[in-house]
């Protein structure tokens, strides 16, 4: 009992352990003896999940034909352009507001994350299939280079995590923080600066660079498969600190909420590099 609330008040103590699901995980002081979280659980509802992002995939092709209606509009998406009907952007616009919603729902109402996680999937799957489907038409392989990369990332981490080769110590933390917040910080003033006049054209410009791009979504893939790690840390805690069962669904959230970021950033990485070339 002693040991148990010593680790959870050093767990309480650091600054940036993971995605906001883990953060709000590691301040629990809850634990149960008869049914407490497994990784068997954690599996299997992160599969749970992640199966949800296949369903909205699904739901994606079956409304892909559906919505293409309206007047069309010309888009460029990494390099990539294509023609969308306005039934196709008020549908992605509307899948990208839900997302935000759902995500936050899930976060910060915790006996709700089996549904609103479950939402959330769905979203990021139709966000999936709408990149892979639509605007890579007839390179659609490349989803499938995205998810093989994808999964060979988290396989290599948890490799990297399980035997103990990176630890999430204090330095390991400190790289964390810095790359997220400078990330923040480059995008907050990227934004910034396209809605200024005299800096609009240098922030175009600059964005449209494609070593600048590619850096980008390189830096933001380290940053996901960090985060990898310190999900797989917290995943420990819950499991050997005895957390009750009902915090799995939460654990394996933050894991799938991770995945599915990784998965896009993969993506748009590899649509970036594929869009300029065919430039």
């Amino acid at each position: 009992m002693a040991s148990l609330s010593n680790n959870q008040k050093t767990r309480k103590s650091s600054f940036l352990n993971s995605n906001p699901v883990m953060r709000r995980l590691d301040k629990v002081e809850e634990y149960s003896e008869s049914s407490a979280a497994t990784y068997g659980g954690i599996t299997a509802k992160t599969i749970f999940f992640l199966l949800f992002s296949v369903a909205g995939m699904i739901l994606q092709r079956v409304l892909e034909t559906h919505l293409a209606t309206g007047r069309q509009i010309a888009v460029k998406i990494s390099g990539f352009e294509t023609t969308l009907y306005m039934g196709q952007v008020i549908a992605i616009a509307a899948c990208v507001i839900l997302a935000i919603v759902f995500q936050l729902l899930a976060f910060f109402a915790k006996p709700t994350t089996p549904v609103t996680g479950s939402l959330y999937c769905v979203t990021q799957g139709y966000i999936i299939a709408f990149l892979v489907f639509t605007v890579l038409k007839g390179l659609e392989h490349l989803g499938l280079l995205a998810l093989i990369i994808t999964v060979a990332i988290v396989a290599v981490m948890s490799i990297l995590y399980s035997t103990g080769v990176i630890r999430v110590t204090k330095k390991f933390k400190m790289v964390m923080i810095t790359l997220l917040v400078t990330s923040i910080a480059v995008s907050l003033l990227t934004f910034l600066g396209s809605l200024i006049p005299f800096t609009r054209d240098l922030v175009k410009s600059l964005t449209a660079n494609p070593v600048i791009s590619i850096g980008i979504s390189v830096i933001f893939i380290i940053i996901a498969a960090l985060f990898l790690i310190c999900d797989f840390n917290t995943i420990d805690h819950v499991v050997s600190d005895k957390l009750p069962k009902k915090y799995e669904w939460q654990a394996a959230f933050g894991l799938s909420f991770t995945v599915l970021w990784l998965y896009l950033k993969v993506l748009d990485l590899i649509m970036t590099i594929a869009g300029n070339n065919k430039n």
